[in-house]
C-alpha cells in the first residue's frame, strides 16, 4: 500500500481492489486490498491475506488507516538557494509535544538528518527515515539519544507529502466534493502594481452561538520581494527552488460591486463517498489560488475563531494574519479538550506562511484605486491596527490550531531576520496546536534575534477522522482499533 501514491484513488481506479503474491524463501502470501469505510473523516482499507508454508497455512484479516504523524518534514533543512539548502536546527526553549518524522536525505556522506543546538525537547517519538548507523557501522545519533523523551525509531518509510502526484491527487478529490458554491476562483483586479496576486480573504467568527465565516472574493495582494529565506519549490523536484515574492497587503472591491458574503460553516458541509460509503459531514472551500486568513481588528486579545469543522484547500500559498483558535474547551494546557467537535485543516498546494507583521505599507493606501468606470478597491488592513495603516502588527504569541498541509515547500514566518521587531535579544512564540506536513522546513525565525521561537503540541484529536477531506500523506499504515484478525482457515 505504501508504494501507491494515493492509495485511495489507485482502489477506485481498480474498482475491485488491488490483489497480489508475495513470495519468501520458503513461504509465500496472497492478498487483497479494498476500501472498507470511514472513521468520521478518515478512510479505513480491508486487507486479507492468506499465507502458505508448506501444509499449514493462515489468514490475517486486519482494517488499517494511514498512520499520522504529528510533523512531518521532507528534509530537515530549509531553502537558501536554487538549489541549495541548509541545516535548521532544533533549539534551546523550544518544546515539541508532538510526533515528529523526518525522510531519509539521502546525503553523502552519510550524517545525521537532525539537526540540535543545545537541549531542545522532544517530548514524542521521533521518526527517521535513515538508518541509526552510518554504512560503515558508526553511531549518528549517540550524543543526542537522551533527548528523545519517548524514543527514536529509524528505517520508518518516507512520508509522501514530496510526492506531487499524491499531493494533487488528494486536491482534486477534494475539490470535486466540495459543494460548487464554495470553490472559487479569485480574479482580483486592482491596479497596484507589477508582482500582484489574486486571493480570497476568510475570515472566521462566531455570532450568536454559531459558526460564520466572511467570504470576500477577488482581492488583490500587493508582493514585496524579501531577501530572506523566502522560497518555495520551482518544480514538484523537492530540490529545485524559487525565490517568491511575499504578502505586504491587500485591496478588496468596493463592496458595492463584489460583496463579502457571510455563511454558517455548515452550509459548507459535505460527504466524501466511496461506493455505497460516505464519511463523516465537515465543511469544505476549496480555492484555486491564493488564501488571506485574518481581519482587522483594534485590540489584541481577539483572533479568528473557527467554530465547527472545516477544511481550507487552496492550489496558491495561504497567508494567515492572525491567531487562529477553534471555538470550544479547552484542556489544562489549554489544547482543545478531548470532545470538542471543531476543527480546522489547511492546505497549500504552494506555501503556507504567517505574514510579516512589521512590513513597512505605503503612505497613499486609504486612497483608492480607480479601476474601470464606477468600481473601486480599498485597501484591507489585517492584524492589530491602531489608527494608522503603517502600524500593522500581529499578537506576540501566535496561535495556530489547525492540520497544515505544505505541498509547495515549508510551514512558517516570512521575512524573518530582515529586521529586529520585538527588540533584541527577544523572540516571540509560535504555537501551534495540530500536525503539520511540509516538503522542506520552513524558516520560524532567528534564535534571540527575529521572529518566532517554536511550541509545537500535537492535537490528539486530529488522529480520530475529525478533519474533514482525506490530508494525510503517511507512508505506513497501521491497524485500526481492534483491526486486526488471524485465524488457521480449518478454523
Amino acid at each position: 500500500m505504501g508504494q501507491q501514491s494515493d492509495i485511495l484513488s489507485a482502489l477506485q481506479d481498480a474498482h475491485s481492489g488491488a490483489t497480489g503474491t508475495i513470495e519468501f524463501p520458503t513461504s509465500s502470501c496472497t492478498y487483497q486490498v479494498d476500501f472498507d469505510d470511514f472513521i468520521g473523516a478518515r478512510p479505513v482499507f480491508r486487507i486479507i491475506s492468506t499465507g502458505t508454508s508448506g501444509i499449514n497455512s493462515r489468514v490475517v484479516d486486519v482494517q488499517v488507516v494511514q498512520e499520522v504523524t504529528g510533523w512531518v518534514m521532507g528534509k530537515c533543512r530549509i531553502p537558501s538557494g536554487l538549489t541549495t539548502t541548509d541545516k535548521v536546527n532544533f533549539v534551546d526553549g523550544e518544546i515539541l509535544d508532538i510526533p515528529i518524522h523526518i525522510n531519509n536525505l539521502k546525503d553523502s556522506p552519510d550524517a545525521i538528518d537532525i539537526y540540535i543546538s543545545g537541549s531542545p525537547r522532544f517530548k514524542q517519538k521521533v521518526e527517521m527515515g535513515e538508518s541509526r548507523k552510518t554504512t560503515s557501522g558508526s553511531d549518528k545519533y549517540g550524543s543526542v539519544m537522551g533527548l528523545f523523551e519517548d524514543g527514536i525509531y529509524f528505517d520508518q518509510p518516507n512520508v509522501r507529502i514530496t510526492d506531487s502526484v499524491a499531493v494533487q491527487s488528494k486536491v482534486n478529490r477534494f475539490r470535486d466534493s466540495t459543494n460548487p458554491t464554495f470553490r472559487f476562483t479569485p480574479a482580483g483586479t486592482a491596479n497596484i502594481g507589477s508582482g500582484s496576486r489574486s486571493a480570497v480573504q476568510l475570515e472566521f467568527f462566531v455570532e450568536g452561538g454559531v459558526g460564520k465565516v466572511q467570504i470576500t472574493n477577488h482581492c488583490t495582494v500587493k508582493t514585496a520581494v524579501a531577501n530572506t529565506y523566502d522560497y518555495n519549490m520551482a518544480t514538484s523536484n523537492p530540490m529545485t527552488f524559487k525565490k517568491y515574492n511575499i504578502y505586504a497587503y491587500h485591496y478588496a472591491p468596493d463592496t458595492l460591486y463584489v460583496p463579502s458574503v457571510v455563511y454558517p460553516i455548515t452550509n459548507t458541509y459535505v460527504t466524501q463517498h466511496f461506493g455505497t460509503k460516505e464519511s463523516a459531514p465537515g465543511g469544505q472551500i476549496y480555492v484555486n489560488g491564493d488564501v488571506i486568513i485574518g481581519g482587522d481588528r483594534t485590540v489584541p486579545d481577539s483572533n479568528m475563531t473557527v467554530k465547527g469543522k472545516m477544511t481550507v484547500v487552496a492550489t496558491g500559498n495561504i497567508w494567515i494574519a492572525d491567531s487562529i483558535m477553534v471555538d470550544g474547551a479547552s484542556d489544562a494546557n489549554g489544547m482543545p479538550a478531548e470532545g470538542n467537535p471543531n476543527c480546522l485543516g489547511l492546505i497549500a498546494q504552494g506555501l503556507v506562511k504567517v505574514i510579516d507583521p512589521g512590513l513597512s505599507v505605503a503612505a497613499d493606501l486609504n486612497v483608492s484605486d480607480k479601476l474601470i468606470p464606477s468600481h473601486k478597491h480599498f485597501y484591507k488592513p489585517v492584524g492589530i491596527v491602531n489608527g494608522s495603516v503603517a502600524n500593522r502588527k500581529l499578537p506576540h504569541n501566535m496561535y495556530v490550531e489547525a492540520a497544515i498541509t505544505v505541498g509547495g515547500g515549508g510551514w512558517g514566518a516570512e521575512n524573518v531576520g530582515s529586521r529586529v521587531t520585538v527588540g533584541p535579544g527577544k523572540n516571540d512564540y509560535l504555537i501551534v496546536h495540530g500536525t503539520i506536513s511540509e516538503c522542506i522546513r520552513g524558516i520560524v525565525g532567528y534564535t534571540n534575534t527575529n521572529g518566532f521561537i517554536k511550541q509545537y503540541y500535537l492535537d490528539n484529536r486530529l488522529l480520530e477522522g475529525i478533519l474533514p477531506g482525506d490530508i494525510w500523506f503517511g507512508g505506513k499504515y497501521v491497524p485500526a482499533p481492534a483491526g486486526w484478525h488471524d485465524y488457521r482457515p480449518e478454523e
